[in-house]
């Protein structure tokens, strides 16, 4: 009789722990990612589509999440003039940055989160960010709010293109590029609206 009362409890144990935890689906028409990179003396910026993703939730508060971005969507949207903004957008797509025919797909994978301390303060996120089929971690924050059945998520994340074998025009690899020289440093600003 103690037996089955002991596996009942743990029964109820894993039972409420199940129902604690939720998986948001995120609403990828709401949300937006968009990338900024950058020359000496100026910068281009444009949109990437969200193809999936989800937030993991527990008792109210994030512990996980991961994403997958369609990186054949890649835009420009700060240059007017259609035939440079379409030469770019196609030199993005090609192997010399994202070689996206081969690599349609980038993913950002969350694996550690740390809560913030104090009502209102930010994620401490740290994650595998997969480009090009190369996969490295990286650490960034993130705002989250939670308004009923609603998460958004905002986030800043910054990264070294180079290790993920971007290197086209990158003066840690290239001497003497003068105005052509890319800086290593790409920006993502991560907007995620997720809804129950």
């Amino acid at each position: 009789m103690t037996k089955k009362i002991f596996l009942s409890l743990i029964l109820s144990f894993f039972t409420i722990i199940s129902f604690s935890q939720e998986i948001i689906k995120v609403n990828t028409d709401a949300s937006s990612l968009i990338w900024t990179g950058y020359k000496l003396t100026s910068s281009h910026e444009g949109t990437i589509q969200l193809k999936s993703g989800e937030l993991e939730i527990k008792d109210g508060k994030l512990v996980g999440g991961e994403f997958i971005i369609d990186m054949t969507s890649i835009k420009n949207t700060d240059i007017e003039d259609e035939e440079y903004r379409t030469k770019l957008e196609k030199h993005l797509k090609d192997d010399d940055f994202f070689g996206v025919e081969k690599y349609s797909e980038a993913k950002l994978r969350i694996t550690k989160v740390i809560a913030p301390k104090t009502e209102g303060g930010n994620y401490q996120i740290t994650a595998d960010l997969t480009i090009k089929g190369i996969t490295h971690s990286i650490n960034f924050s993130s705002e989250v709010k939670i308004n009923n059945d609603a998460f958004l998520a905002t986030s800043t994340i910054k990264f070294d293109r180079t290790k993920w074998d971007i290197k086209y025009n990158s003066g840690s690899f290239f001497d003497d590029l003068g105005d052509y020289m890319i800086l290593d440093e790409v920006q993502l600003k991560l907007f995620l609206l997720s809804e129950k």
